[in-house]
C-alpha cells in the first residue's frame, strides 16, 4: 500500500510556495538593478575611484556637491598628457583645440600648463562632468532641461561668437545641441533663470566659482584679441594716412621741381623785370621746399609709429599662437632619447 499524507500536510505544497515567492523576490530585484543600473554601476565605479591629487583638487575648485562629486569620480576623469589624451578625444575639425571629452563613462581632461591658462582645467572638467548628468537624466527631466537650456540659447545666438561656436558643435555633434548647451551654459553664462539655476545647483555648491575662472582664463584670450583688433585698425588708419600723405608729398615734390626747373630757366634768360621779383618768386620756392621736407619728417614719423605698433602687433599675436599652442594637444612635445 502506497502511503500517503493528507493534502493540506504536504510538503510539496508548502515548498511551492517558498519557490514562488523567491523567485518574485528574484524578479523584483532583476527589474530594480535593471531601472537603477546606472546608478549600481555608478556607485560600484565611485568607491573604487581612487581620485589622484590633481582631481580631487578640481573637484574642490569646481565646489561640486556629494551629488555632483559622485557621478564625478563614478566617470574616473583623469588628467592626460597629449599622448593618452590623442587616443580618447578625437579632434573633429583641424585647427580647433580639444580640451577634454567624455567617452565610454570616462572624462579625460588634457594637461594644460601654462600658467596664465589657471582654471581652464578645472572648467573643462566641469564642462564634461555636466555631459555625464545630461547622460544620467531621466527623459522627462532632459525635456525640462533641454526647455530651458533652449530658452537661454535664444539669448545668446546674437552674438557672433557663441553663435559660431554652436555651428562648430552642429557640424561635429549633429543632434546634441541641448546636451552642448547643458555644459556650456552651466560652466559660462553668469546670468541664467532661476529654474536653470536650481539645476544646476544639485551638482554645484557656488556655479559661479566655475565661471569667474572660466572668465579669468578667458580673458587672456580676448584680452589678446581686442588687443589685436585695436591695433589692427590703428595700422590700417596709419597705412591709409601714410599712404595719402606720400601720393601728396611726391604730387608736390614734382610739382615744386617744375616750377624751380622753370624759375632756373626764366632767370638764366633775364626774365624777371627787377631783384625784388627774382627775390620773391625764389622766397615762394623755398617756403615750397621747407614745406615738403616738413611733411616728409610728418611721413617718416608716421612711418615710425606704424613700425612701433606693428612691432606691437606682431608680440601680441606670438603671444596669442603661444596660448593656443598651449591647449592643443596635438604639439606635443618631442620625445626625449
Amino acid at each position: 500500500m502506497q502511503s500517503t499524507l493528507p493534502r493540506n500536510n504536504q510538503p510539496k505544497r508548502r515548498g511551492g510556495l517558498g519557490s514562488y515567492i523567491l523567485v518574485v523576490v528574484s524578479v523584483a530585484i532583476s527589474i530594480a538593478l535593471w531601472l537603477n543600473h546606472q546608478y549600481v554601476l555608478d556607485t560600484i565605479n565611485y568607491w573604487r575611484y581612487q581620485p589622484s591629487a590633481d582631481v580631487a583638487y578640481i573637484a574642490t575648485k569646481d565646489q561640486l556637491t556629494d551629488a555632483g562629486k559622485f557621478v564625478f569620480y563614478a566617470v574616473g576623469p583623469s588628467i592626460d598628457g597629449s599622448a593618452t589624451f590623442n587616443q580618447e578625444c578625437e579632434r573633429k575639425e583641424s585647427g580647433t583645440a580639444i580640451l577634454g571629452c567624455y567617452v565610454n563613462n570616462h572624462i579625460y581632461i588634457y594637461d594644460v600648463t601654462d600658467a596664465k591658462l589657471d582654471g581652464i582645467k578645472e572648467v573643462t572638467a566641469a564642462h564634461e562632468l555636466l555631459h555625464a548628468v545630461y547622460e544620467r537624466m531621466s527623459p522627462s527631466e532632459r525635456d525640462t532641461v533641454n526647455r530651458l537650456v533652449e530658452a537661454e540659447y535664444a539669448k545668446l545666438q546674437k552674438d557672433p561668437e557663441f553663435a559660431d561656436r554652436m555651428a562648430f558643435y552642429a557640424r561635429t555633434e549633429p543632434g546634441e545641441r541641448d546636451n552642448e548647451l547643458h555644459s556650456i551654459i552651466g560652466t559660462e553664462v553668469s546670468s541664467i533663470s532661476p529654474e536653470l539655476e536650481a539645476h544646476y545647483k544639485k551638482y554645484f555648491d557656488n556655479r559661479s566659482a566655475v565661471v569667474a575662472l572660466h572668465d579669468t582664463y578667458n580673458s587672456e584670450f580676448t584680452g589678446l584679441s581686442d588687443q589685436a583688433k585695436t591695433l589692427s585698425s590703428q595700422l590700417d588708419d596709419l597705412n591709409a594716412q601714410i599712404k595719402t600723405a606720400t601720393a601728396q608729398y611726391n604730387a608736390d615734390v614734382r610739382s615744386l621741381n617744375n616750377d624751380i626747373t622753370s624759375f632756373n630757366s626764366r632767370a638764366k634768360q633775364g626774365e624777371f623785370s627787377s631783384q625784388s621779383d627774382f627775390n620773391s618768386e625764389r622766397q615762394a620756392l623755398v617756403s615750397r621746399s621747407n614745406s615738403i621736407d616738413a611733411s616728409r619728417d610728418e611721413i617718416n614719423s608716421l612711418v615710425s609709429r606704424y613700425n612701433t605698433l606693428r612691432n606691437q602687433y606682431n608680440s601680441i599675436v606670438t603671444q596669442t599662437n603661444d596660448l593656443y599652442k598651449s591647449i592643443d594637444s596635438t604639439l606635443a612635445p618631442a620625445p626625449k632619447v
